[in-house]
């Protein structure tokens, strides 16, 4: 059994600060088939807005093509536009922007 031994010259001392997080976005898109109350109800009932809250991001989707509904670790994101999916709405993932 061989014993284990110190290295003066090796610095023990690390630093393990993690890196910080980069938060990304969920995208819902405009798309023809879905109707605005439906939306709506998808933005209450999954991230449970208001309904002031779930109708102008609906709006925004609507008159500007999409809008950000969510914010966050990428992982955390990433579930929220596969639930987007899964209601069939349209969605992406995207870094934000600096």
């Amino acid at each position: 059994m061989s014993t284990p031994f110190a290295h003066p010259d090796i610095q023990e001392d690390t630093d393990l600060a993690a890196a910080p997080l980069e938060p990304w976005e969920v995208v819902v898109w405009n798309d023809p088939v879905n109707l605005m109350s439906y939306v709506v109800r998808v933005f209450r009932t999954y991230f449970g807005y208001s309904l002031e809250r779930a109708t102008q991001l609906m709006l925004a989707v609507h008159h500007e093509g999409h809008a950000i509904v969510a914010t966050g670790p990428r992982e955390t994101m990433e579930v929220h536009a596969q639930a987007m999916h899964d209601f069939g709405l349209w969605a992406t993932v995207r870094k934000v922007s600096a």
